[in-house]
């Protein structure tokens, strides 16, 4: 492709699912992906990682909890304006303890698959 395109709102297309979080792909080229997330208010989303890709979240609306880590026992919470930074193979998984729709822009640079679901995190 050698020229520029807009993606309307309505030309988002379904992105891989995991339980709990709807991804409405925009761009999926060689090497990049961008795209937007929603989660429904107080939903728990499924284990999962992004293989060899970056990816970079920044949150439009609600809360935006990411547990991560050994057993899954770190976590932080994001609101409105905050970047999320997720290295390669970080397994991990959304929660969206507002009243509020979760609404992320998400962008991932890498190769391979982008969505990953897997059972949990390492327990050590």
């Amino acid at each position: 492709m050698s020229t520029c395109r807009l993606i309307k709102a309505e030309d988002r297309t379904p992105g891989q699912p995991t339980p709990g979080m709807t991804r409405e792909e925009a761009i999926a080229v060689e090497g990049l992906w961008a795209g937007l997330l929603r989660s429904p208010a107080a939903v728990v989303a499924g284990w999962h990682h992004h293989g060899d890709h970056e990816t970079a979240i920044y949150v439009l609306s609600g809360r935006f909890q990411m547990e991560f880590g050994p057993g899954g026992r770190d976590s932080f919470v994001a609101g409105p304006g905050d970047f999320i930074h997720v290295p390669p193979r970080a397994v991990h998984r959304e929660r969206n303890p507002s009243e509020d729709e979760l609404q992320a822009v998400v962008v991932r640079a890498g190769t391979g698959e982008v969505v990953v679901n897997v059972d949990g995190p390492d327990p050590a």
